[in-house]
This record gives structure tokens, C-alpha cells and sequence, in this order.
């Protein structure tokens, strides 16, 4: 009996174990919801982000740079800087402008599962005219698209009003808020958009390399309340 005692003993202090260790895993995997503003890009290098393309031979140093305070992308080859953690509940800021002619990038949001092209996510537009327009990559949802129809060639929820954004070399302003299953955004303190009932509800954040020059600064959250 004694015997018995002592591994019965011994089993429930491992079970305890091993459900404080899933508690700690589940708590290190849990989103973080910012309690004060914090900046995300120091100005410096790229501490905190995953640089990631699609070709895996290509050195991303090459894509992506620091100059001056500023971010710095080639928009060659396809893919993204990326958070390495995940956010929720949050206004995200960041700053851009087109160093030469327009084109195109995009903020991601929601971002989760595997690095790709193109990770699921939803998209705040950053194509020169059209910032301010979503679009749902990868299976991710809201209910401003899903009404329109799930066609792949209609992915996009045009923005709201005619552009604000600055002449071509001027810096822009973004700011995304994410609440819960909601995502508004502002350009240049105008509000574009909104999207309801987003299938996720928090993620990482990406700044993409889609094709054109951009140029990035002043990267940070701030809580919403």
C-alpha cells in the first residue's frame, strides 16, 4: 500500500507540473495588449521584426535597409518585415511615403500561421491612391467582404471616401485601430474605413515589400483606453 501511496503521490505532483508548464506556455502564447505606447521600431535596426521574401536565396538585407531614422525597401523581391510578436487590442501607428513614383505595399494585420506569400491577414492598403481600402488574404474574413461574396478575384472593401493621402514624396500617417473583431483605419487623420466582425481577433503586424520603392518611420501601439 505504502508503494501504491507513493506513486499515486508521485503522479499528482508530476500532473501539476506539467499543468503549470501548460499554463505558462499558454500565457507566453497569449497576444500582447499594450498597457502604455510603445515603440516598435527603434530606428535603428531590426530588433523585434522578421524579415522574411519568397525567394529563400535572396539576402533580405538586400530588400530592406536603415538610413537616417528611416526604413528603408526596395519593394524586390515579394514579402514583409514582420513583428515577432503578436498584438491585440491596440492602435497601431506607422508612417510612410513613395521615395520615387507610386505603387504599391500594405500594412498587415491579424497575421497568423506560417511565413508566406501571402500570409493570412487582413491588408490595410498602402497602393498609391487606394490606402485605406482592406483586403482579405488567405481566408481571413469580415463582414463588410463577406456580404459582397467570397470571390477570389473580389477580395478587396474599397475605402470609404476620395483619397487622403499626401502628394508623392510627402510622408503619410496611418493609424490602425484593432478592437476585439473590429478594424478601423485613419489616413492622415481621415477615416477610410471599417471592418466588423474579422474572423481574427489578433496576430502579428507586417509592412510589405510588394513591388516598389518605400520608405518607413515613427513605427509604434498604443493601447486604446
Amino acid at each position: 500500500m505504502k508503494r501504491y501511496a507513493v506513486t499515486i503521490a508521485v503522479l499528482v505532483v508530476t500532473l501539476a507540473l506539467l499543468a503549470a508548464t501548460a499554463g505558462v506556455l499558454e500565457k507566453q502564447k497569449a497576444p500582447i495588449v499594450p498597457k502604455k505606447k510603445t515603440v516598435l521600431w527603434n530606428g535603428k535596426d531590426f530588433t523585434g521584426w522578421k524579415l522574411f521574401v519568397s525567394n529563400p536565396e535572396h539576402d533580405v538585407t538586400k530588400t530592406w535597409s536603415v538610413k537616417d531614422g528611416v526604413i528603408r525597401c526596395t519593394g524586390q523581391p515579394a514579402g514583409y518585415m514582420r513583428t515577432e510578436a503578436d498584438y491585440a487590442n491596440y492602435l497601431f501607428h506607422v508612417e510612410w511615403r513613395w521615395p520615387g513614383s507610386g505603387g504599391n505595399s500594405g500594412a498587415l494585420n491579424h497575421m497568423v500561421g506560417p511565413d508566406k506569400v501571402w500570409p493570412k491577414s487582413l491588408e490595410c492598403q498602402l497602393a498609391s491612391g487606394s490606402a485605406g481600402d482592406f483586403w482579405v488574404i488567405d481566408g481571413l474574413e469580415c463582414r463588410e467582404h463577406a456580404e459582397k461574396g467570397k470571390r477570389v478575384r473580389d477580395r478587396n472593401v474599397k475605402k470609404l471616401k476620395d483619397s487622403s493621402e499626401k502628394p508623392l514624396g510627402q510622408w503619410n500617417k496611418y493609424d490602425i485601430i484593432c478592437k476585439d473583431d473590429w478594424v478601423v483605419v485613419l489616413v492622415n487623420g481621415v477615416l477610410q474605413n471599417v471592418a466588423t466582425r474579422c474572423s481574427e481577433k489578433s496576430g502579428r503586424i507586417c509592412l510589405q515589400s510588394e513591388g516598389t520603392p518605400i520608405e518607413f518611420r515613427n513605427i509604434y501601439i498604443e493601447p486604446l483606453e
